[in-house]
């Protein structure tokens, strides 16, 4: 599949931040319904995770052809803390604070030192 340099470089972005939706939603979102079992919680989760895993994979083998897999990885860890951080705000109701803050900026700036040539 051959596709402009740009599209190359900032679809697997778009991919990823969508991926990370679903995969935080099955990670996280059953801790709202605590009385639903446990198994059903489990099957519920892959089948979410299903959809996460169709984003992603093509997200990384589009993004192979302009970033490293360090780079694609380190990228999905940072939009994995800023998918995560709206995820409790709003769906768990759970403050963060600013030492979630401070912790996930040290966890940015040393995502940085991935992406200096």
């Amino acid at each position: 599949m051959t596709m402009s340099p740009t599209l190359a470089k900032w679809l697997p972005v778009v991919l990823l931040s969508l991926s990370n939706i679903f995969m935080t939603f099955a990670w996280y979102g059953h801790l709202r319904f605590k009385s639903a079992s446990l198994i059903l919680v489990i099957v519920i989760s892959w089948g979410i995770a299903f959809f996460e895993y169709c984003l992603a994979v093509p997200a990384n083998r589009i993004g192979s052809d302009y970033w490293t897999a360090a780079e694609l990885k380190t990228m999905q860890e940072v939009i994995t803390l800023v998918v995560f951080a709206g995820f409790a705000v709003t769906y768990l109701k759970e403050p963060l604070g600013w030492n979630h803050a401070i912790g996930f900026a040290l966890i940015a700036i040393g995502a940085s030192f991935v992406f200096r040539g």
